[in-house]
């Protein structure tokens, strides 16, 4: 039987009768604290979910517990009857102003089938109440289809997705059919296991992404780490020296930084330790380059942070001056920001053109981009990354390749690395939406959108390197 995803976060109305199979199908398909079920809440208020005098509490519990989550975007499943119009209307009306997904999921389960169930049940539905909710059900099979939700389904295989999976069935069969190539880079954005073991930590994880099939290793470019991963004080290794010893582990991944901030260093001496890395890895560096956003990392090492105007001078200069410092001889350069009287740089690197890759996505960066780069990493949903490739690819005729950062968490076990992983206080859907996390399929499939959008290489940091065998399973899907 065929899954289908369901974006996350969404609401899910169950609509049939009695012994359909409705609390069945929910307990086998969601996580228990996603159903909110009108036979629970009877038992919470009154004396047992047969207990039919509690029903009117139970319903307005239910309510405030629907709006309540809805209001969260929490993906709610409603596990009551469903026959009452009004009500669902309601719950469709709160999930499209939460802006979510809503599907009906109707249980056309034979009359027969429900009697037969009944009568193997220890509480039994009445007779003429179950042939009661039979003849509601008749009614609200042909109002479901014309009430507006966004699908009415079978009681199938479902699976709530983070939305950049919804599709991926059709990618992942595009994929199959007609295989296009993809370059994977392994993003270090951490580094755990305490000070005495991170040089074990690095070689071990560089041998491994060698072993599953990664392109390339790229490591951020701070000196601390970022809010958006840790603390500062985690352990967190300089990157060009850390990718000195990753070109001593390695013998095939190409390396390089993602990005360096273009205020960290003197642009002349950057030059020159790439030059230094591509000499010393056989040719196997690329220099990425970036305005430098993390302010609070500036003023904490006594650096200037100039305003974005300057950052920006002082990177469209960097652009044009370091492929003059890798080139043959030692003229002068004189940019807008930037002088450097003699651009003598040797030994040369060992690639003709080591390459360039710019980070960002706004307008003003992939102008920047499209004039010098040989590459400009994007962010965003295939969408946004739809966009920007087609902005870039109307600046200019030159192969500037596009390339995409992510999170990625991928397993056979979502749900349990997911709530593993995730910090305590984080939804569960939330933080998986955060990290992309998914199976092989879902993956193979986002990433086969993103190359159908323009992306010639994705680089995947992922929040747990134990994953990275799944990983080459997603890999090798662009290799055949």
């Amino acid at each position: 039987m065929d899954e289908r995803r369901l974006p996350s976060p969404c609401v899910v109305i169950l609509v049939g009768a009695g012994a359909a199979g409705k609390s069945t199908w929910a307990a086998e398909r969601f996580a228990a604290d996603l159903v909110v079920s009108s036979d629970r809440l009877r038992a919470l208020v009154g004396a047992g979910e047969d207990d039919l005098g509690a029903s009117a509490d139970a319903f307005a519990l239910l309510e405030t517990v629907v709006s309540q989550r809805i209001a969260r975007r929490l993906t709610t499943v409603i596990d009551t009857l469903g026959m009452d119009r009004e009500r669902r209307l309601r719950w469709l009306g709160l999930a499209r102003a939460a802006g979510m997904a809503c599907v009906a999921v109707g249980f056309d389960t034979p009359a027969e089938e429900c009697r037969r169930r009944n009568r193997s049940r220890v509480k039994r539905i009445p007779a003429d109440v179950l042939t009661s909710q039979l003849r509601a059900w008749a009614v609200a099979r042909g109002e479901l289809p014309d009430e507006g939700y966004d699908d009415v389904l079978q009681p199938t295989a479902v699976r709530v997705v983070p939305e950049a999976f919804v599709a991926a069935d059709e990618a992942v069969a595009r994929q199959s059919s007609e295989p296009t190539r993809l370059r994977f880079g392994l993003q270090l954005s951490s580094y755990p296991g305490g000070r005495a073991g991170l040089s074990g930590f690095v070689r071990e994880v560089a041998a491994k992404a060698e072993s599953v099939g990664f392109d390339a290793i790229y490591v951020m470019d701070h000196f601390r780490q970022i809010p958006q991963v840790g603390r500062a004080w985690d352990d967190f290794l300089e990157s060009w020296t850390t990718l000195g010893y990753l070109a001593a582990c390695t013998t095939r991944v190409r390396l390089g930084t993602l990005v360096s901030g273009i205020t960290y260093r003197n642009v002349a001496h950057l030059g020159k330790i790439a030059a230094t890395l591509d000499v010393l890895s056989g040719g196997r560096a690329m220099c990425g380059v970036g305005l430098a956003w993390f302010e609070a990392e500036h003023k904490a090492y006594g650096w200037p942070f100039p305003a974005v105007d300057s950052r920006y001078a002082l990177l469209e200069d960097a652009l044009q001056l370091l492929p003059v410092l890798w080139g043959p001889g030692n003229k002068p350069f004189h940019g807008r920001v930037l002088s450097v009287p003699d651009t003598t740089c040797y030994p040369r690197p060992l690639q003709e053109r080591l390459p360039l890759l710019v980070g960002g996505s706004g307008r003003r960066t992939l102008r920047l981009a499209s004039k010098y780069a040989d590459a400009v990493n994007v962010f965003g949903d295939v969408a946004a990354v739809r966009e920007r490739v087609e902005y870039v690819r109307s600046l200019t005729d030159r192969p500037v390749e596009i390339t995409h950062l992510s999170t990625t968490l991928v397993g056979s076990d979502v749900d349990g690395l997911v709530e593993r992983l995730r910090p305590r206080n984080q939804n569960p859907a939330r933080y998986a939406a955060a990290v992309n996390a998914g199976t092989v399929d879902d993956q193979i499939g986002r990433f086969r959108e993103l190359a159908d959008a323009g992306v010639g290489e994705v680089m995947i940091a992922v929040p747990d390197f134990d994953t990275l065998d799944d990983v080459g399973r997603v890999i090798a899907a662009f290799r055949e």
